[in-house]
């Protein structure tokens, strides 16, 4: 857990003495997305953009 609590600080203090509060949750929501993002490619999760253009193509118009 205190792995997480110092990458927040991290995150935190790398704003602008200036950000809001909503800036500064904007960046903490995008590092934990590339955490993500970057485990399901480790783990091999993700889908092919072919594979996603097939998919968007069979959506109902």
């Amino acid at each position: 857990m205190a792995v997480v609590k110092e990458k927040m600080k991290e995150v935190i203090e790398s704003q602008p003495d200036d950000a809001t509060y909503e800036e500064i949750l904007r960046e903490l929501t995008f590092e934990r997305m590339m955490e993500r993002g970057l485990v399901d490619s480790r783990d091999d999760r993700v889908t092919s953009n072919e594979e996603m253009k097939h998919r968007i193509r069979s959506w109902p118009k």
